[in-house]
């Protein structure tokens, strides 16, 4: 994704002599002395909700397919009327999980969360398997068996499913279950198998609170972001497993292709309060032009079409002031 800002010929623009850049979220306010001592960079700080949701708001109206589901190894894209988008649940999975519920533009509260995150995940799992970072440990679980650790459903029944509550011999009784019963270390444990067991716990858990708050304010449209997600397959099939087996099929997981960059594209997007009457995104070479509205301004958009080699499409963007 890249950023270009320009235009701005009748704004009231920061002395020549100082350097600002837009940021959100903690590293925001953790960072900024070390960003001024070491580069002379003073961070222009914007609330990071008000990022995640203007972020999402945009890339929902105005970027081709940029929604889809991942359910049993299918994807599939999904036709998102920007008329027809509110309200829907916006559940951003960082090191901890914040709920959102998103009525409009601007419209927007923060209902729910959980301190079960990707920090939870990373944190865990970096004193169970020695990774030395979350992609590595991410990659581990691919190569894991989460029935070796978790009780099962048919642990307990001899095999059997529990037919007359609705579950089947492999639901999870109990996330890492068996090590209680059984008679092993940590070091009897394949690496990959705990990564995998905890991988699916946090999502699991997140994949039912998200659709228990959906419930909540009756909401049918549950968007997941965050850089926990990153496109990862597992990680979606669970959350998606998790949502469709607690709302018995009625309400359903949907993951968005630029789920890590919803509060930069918002915190960038912030400049258009500061000093623009309208704001135009060009991307280029354009691809699926689309007019839609963002805040009372008029937004003019369409796709680069270039891959980054996951199967998402980049953003270039250029913001001028008219």
């Amino acid at each position: 994704m890249k950023l270009h800002l320009g235009g701005f010929h009748d704004c009231t623009a920061p002395s020549s002599d100082k350097i600002f850049i837009k940021a959100t979220g903690g590293g925001a306010y953790k960072f900024a002395d070390l960003f001024k001592e070491k580069l002379s960079v003073s961070l222009d700080k914007e609330d990071e909700m008000e990022c995640l949701v203007t972020g999402a708001n945009f890339l929902l109206k105005a970027v081709h397919q940029e929604a889809f589901t991942y359910l049993d190894g299918q994807k599939e894209f999904a036709q998102i009327d920007p008329n027809d988008l509110y309200p829907y649940l916006l559940v951003n999975i960082g090191s901890g999980v914040s709920m959102i519920k998103v009525d409009g533009d601007g419209k927007f509260e923060r209902v729910s969360g959980t301190s079960l995150g990707g920090g939870t995940f990373w944190g865990l799992g970096r004193l169970l398997t020695k990774c030395k970072n979350f992609d590595e440990l991410l990659e581990l679980s691919h190569q894991g068996n989460n029935r070796v650790i978790d009780m099962l459903v048919g642990d307990i029944y001899g095999g059997t499913d529990y037919a007359k509550i609705g579950l089947s011999a492999t639901t999870i009784a109990s996330s890492f279950g068996k090590a209680i019963s059984d008679n092993k270390e940590l070091v009897d444990y394949k690496p990959e198998d705990i990564s995998r067991s905890l991988l699916r716990m946090i999502s699991n858990n997140i994949g039912q609170i998200s659709y228990l708050n959906a419930l909540r304010f009756g909401l049918k449209r549950i968007f997941f972001a965050g850089f926990f997600i990153r496109g990862h397959a597992y990680t979606m099939d669970t959350i998606s497993v998790a949502v469709n087996f607690w709302s018995k099929g009625e309400a359903e997981a949907m993951f968005l292709r630029h789920e890590g960059f919803l509060g930069a594209l918002g915190a960038f997007m912030s400049y258009e309060k500061q000093c623009l009457d309208g704001l135009t995104v060009n991307k280029i070479p354009q691809r699926f032009p689309i007019s839609v509205s963002s805040a009372g301004n008029k937004i003019y958009c369409s796709m680069n079409g270039k891959s980054n080699g996951n199967g998402n499409e980049s953003i270039e963007c250029t913001v001028y002031g008219t």
